[in-house]
């Protein structure tokens, strides 16, 4: 299948619904794997940030990384000093690692990560920084050698990423049951538009209200899914059932 004729947004959902009905996580990184594929990833981790008395191995998720590649960064402590690590901590924003600054002059540990990286294709990647409200920080990163990243693709991954997070620390720590109560009929509609691709304006055309009262919805819903941004709520509403698209 060529990407041009590739619908990213019907994988998405779909890879959704498959996610739904795997049991483990070995599961959930075999359909990963698989789906991940379609946009040139080969690699990826799902992991917390660790603390100043942390290791990198002990917050880990899930992951497909080389095995290689796994024991030099936890041996040489590269999560100290990758750059790509240290933006995740200070943006909520999804970026490309070639947007992760550092000073190769000043900084050739840095250097040192992103080079070595490389030579188990990791060449380029995509980072999906998640913070909780509670303080809770993780990422999910993905890489390979030729990757499909546009402004079409990048919305659909950010879903897909963010889901497969959901699902896979649902497996292995599940959260409360959350009530279909939980969110009003209008918070569901505003969620529902935005998994849809709607901007607040459109999504306020097509029910006849403000964009501002459609953002003050969405910002509601966030608040009552323990959710950081848009797309995280999107996810949870759609794990808990309280939306479908």
């Amino acid at each position: 299948m060529s990407r041009q004729s590739f619908d990213y947004a019907t994988e998405a959902f779909e890879f959704i619904g498959r996610l739904d009905r795997l049991p483990g996580v070995d599961d959930v990184i075999d359909e990963m794997a698989r789906s991940f594929t379609l946009f040139g990833f080969e690699n990826f981790i799902i992991t917390g940030l660790p603390g100043l008395r942390e290791r990198f191995d002990q917050v880990v998720l899930l992951k497909k990384w080389p095995l290689g590649w796994f024991e030099i960064y936890v041996k040489e402590d590269f999560v100290r000093v990758d750059p790509v690590i240290r933006l995740c901590r200070n943006t909520v924003q999804p970026f490309e690692w070639s947007e992760a600054p550092f000073d190769r002059e000043k900084e050739p540990r840095s250097a040192e990560v992103m080079d070595r990286a490389t030579d188990f294709r990791m060449k380029d990647g995509f980072c999906l920084p998640i913070h909780g409200i509670n303080g809770y920080e993780a990422c999910f990163s993905m890489s390979g050698v030729d990757l499909d990243l546009s402004s079409r693709t990048k919305p659909a991954l950010h879903l897909m990423a963010m889901y497969a997070f959901e699902r896979a620390r649902q497996i292995l720590k599940p959260l409360p049951h959350r009530g279909a109560d939980l969110l009003t009929p209008r918070e569901r509609e505003t969620l529902m538009w935005a998994a849809a691709g709607k901007s607040a304006a459109v999504t306020g055309e097509i029910l006849g209200i403000t964009e501002r009262t459609v953002t003050a919805h969405i910002v509601s819903a966030c608040q009552k899914l323990d959710a950081t941004n848009k797309t995280q709520a999107v996810a949870r509403a759609m794990q808990y059932k309280l939306i479908r698209v």
